[in-house]
């Protein structure tokens, strides 16, 4: 996790004497000095980023009325409270996931193409995280249930998450182990060590090939990247921790038994809210599993994992508890959409103004991989601009798109399906939804992965 052990990181002199003229740093935002958070009145922007794997039970998660009268699903229905600060969102898709499925979660926020030889691109959060992290203690946070995080660093190199609640709460708010000089002379420690693996480095380099050279360059970026937040790291050890009420404290400092699926969600959810409401990171992404190995739910009778129920090869009472998965995961979003409107920033205004909170998966169909039409909700950050109240299709744009699939009882039927593999829409990038995202986070881009066209919302 990005703001969790900062053990490997190593201090600027060890850095700059170790690479010495090889590399040369630039000035990056995140080198910015701590109290020129200071000056800042504006109200801090936060994003999150929920995933779900393998998709959804399609016939009973997709909305099939565009606009403003558009009826909630029965997976969506626990997010009608919430009407007016979201936008469900049809019709997206990652051209570069479509001919490899197994990445969906890979490429789900990096908007990447992944094949044999290619490697992933910066996530969404970490573009972000490289405008928000001047003014934060941690420049974001990963928590996945399983070992795969959603972000990626510009060199294309996945960033570690955690797992157990207690773990994510000591690394926010509590001293870290053995107090600050402890921390100090592990940091100066482990950049003794790489001072050593740098002057190999330059014994080998004559010797390497181009592809060897490339590789080597990736390694000394994430050097430069290191030394950047390993100088902040050092700095922050004076700053105070902030001050956690003993509710918060008993609500989050916990861990939570893997059969209890619920209990979980809603702890991560809450370290989340508190994160951002003491204003330690403003970028967060959670994943509740990966596609081969998300967690099963037996408190609601589900027992098979997710995985197992998205190849439900037309078993009724497997699809029954793929949407009953569903709908229980949406629930839970809507539990952190609750606490983020309930509860007050630094600055005394509710958090989901805002906070920008995307939910989706990277996968439509998980039984045949389908992974068009992807499904998403958008929602919060009002205060940046964001409007909602609306469902956003981009199936019912598309050129000859003849309508929803459905039947005489006016459910779908199966052959909505091929929506799910096909896009109606072959120019509705979900990168054009990320895009969206990064601008109103600050990002000053016109750009992000395969974008076409940003999203008018």
């Amino acid at each position: 996790m990005n703001y969790l052990s900062q053990s490997w990181l190593i201090d600027r002199r060890h850095a700059l004497k170790a690479l010495g003229s090889f590399i040369s740093l630039p000035m990056l935002e995140c080198m910015v000095p701590l109290r020129a958070a200071e000056k800042t009145t504006e109200t801090p922007r936060r994003s999150a980023f929920i995933y779900l794997a393998n998709g959804v039970h399609s016939l009973n998660y997709q909305i099939t009325t565009p606009g403003k009268d558009y009826q909630f699903s029965r997976s969506l229905k626990p997010l009608e409270k919430h009407r007016e600060v979201i936008t469900p969102i049809s019709g997206l898709h990652h051209p570069g996931a479509l001919s490899h499925h197994h990445n969906c979660i890979s490429v789900w926020l990096t908007g990447g193409k992944l094949g044999p030889s290619d490697h992933n691109t910066i996530s969404v959060d970490q573009r972000m995280a490289e405008i928000t992290a001047q003014h934060t203690r941690y420049p974001s946070m990963e928590v996945a249930i399983t070992q795969d995080s959603l972000a990626w660093t510009a060199d294309g190199v996945r960033l570690p998450a955690m797992r157990r609640c207690s773990e994510i709460f000591a690394s926010l708010f509590e001293e870290p182990k053995g107090g600050k000089t402890a921390q100090r002379r592990a940091l100066r420690r482990k950049g003794s060590v790489l001072d050593a693996n740098l002057a190999e480095v330059r014994q080998l380099e004559k010797k390497m090939g181009s592809e060897d050279r490339g590789r080597m360059e990736q390694y000394l970026t994430s050097v430069r990247e290191a030394e950047i937040r390993t100088q902040r790291a050092d700095a922050w050890l004076d700053t105070p921790l902030p001050t956690i009420s003993d509710a918060d404290r008993k609500r989050t400092n916990r861990d939570i038994a893997a059969t209890m699926a619920g209990d979980y969600f809603r702890t991560v959810y809450d370290l989340m809210v508190l994160a951002f409401q003491t204003d330690v990171t403003r970028v967060a992404t959670f994943s509740l599993g990966g596609e081969g190995d998300a967690i099963s739910i037996p408190e609601i009778g589900i027992t098979e994992s997710r995985h197992q129920l998205s190849h439900h090869g037309g078993d009724a009472g497997y699809m029954e508890k793929l949407t009953n998965y569903d709908t229980f995961a949406i629930e839970q979003f809507s539990y952190f959409l609750t606490r983020l409107a309930e509860t007050k920033d630094l600055g005394g205004k509710p958090l989901l103004g805002s906070t920008m909170a995307l939910f989706g998966s990277g996968m439509c169909y998980g039984h045949s991989h389908g992974n068009a039409n992807l499904p998403l909700v958008l929602a919060g950050g009002s205060d940046l601009g964001l409007k909602h109240g609306s469902h956003l299709d981009f199936n019912t744009t598309a050129a000859g798109f003849q309508g929803y699939a459905l039947g005489a009882d006016g459910a779908l039927t199966t052959a909505h399906y091929q929506l799910c593999s096909r896009p109606a829409n072959t120019d509705a990038h979900m990168s054009n939804l990320l895009l969206l995202m990064a601008q109103r986070m600050g990002v000053e881009t016109e750009q992000f992965g395969d974008s076409n066209k940003v999203i008018a919302l």
